[in-house]
């Protein structure tokens, strides 16, 4: 199975993983959070990331889920995802996303959960402005408002 680590800013990776036990019902198996402190350096961040990809990885590949992009997570998984062949980075992708993929991480490579994780969530990306100027008008979905 395809192990995932949850990386990001205090906060980030146990809340998400927080989220998910809810939504899931159980933590999600391989599955593991690192949290980036005020007090941490990234060497250490480093590490703990090194540590959390060898935990969570069974030899299907692994997925890091990161908060911010080019911030100091993102980097270190960017830096072991060139080292390791079957690992791939993802940033940006909301806990909706995660619920729907984490139950076919049996059936995808770390390269198709990162491709799904990329439609999911450019699919489920919206505002309420876009919500509520959404029209269809003969089964076709109109972006613009109506004129009365």
């Amino acid at each position: 199975m395809l192990g995932i680590v949850l990386a990001g800013h205090t906060g980030f990776a146990s809340g998400t993983l927080k989220s998910l036990k809810h939504l899931l019902g159980s933590v999600p198996e391989q599955c593991v959070s690192v949290e980036y402190t005020e007090w941490l350096s990234t060497n250490m961040l480093s590490r703990m990331m090194c540590d959390a990809l060898h935990a969570a990885d069974s030899g299907d590949g692994v997925v890091f889920i990161t908060d911010i992009l080019g911030a100091a997570p993102f980097r270190s998984a960017a830096l072991m995802s060139h080292k390791h062949p079957k690992c791939e980075v993802v940033v940006g992708i909301g806990v909706g996303a995660m619920v729907q993929l984490f139950p076919q991480r049996g059936m995808l490579t770390a390269a198709e959960f990162r491709d799904s994780a990329l439609e999911l969530t450019r699919v489920q990306a919206t505002s309420l402005w876009h919500e509520q100027n959404r029209h269809t008008v003969f089964g076709m979905v109109v972006e613009e408002p109506l004129e009365r």
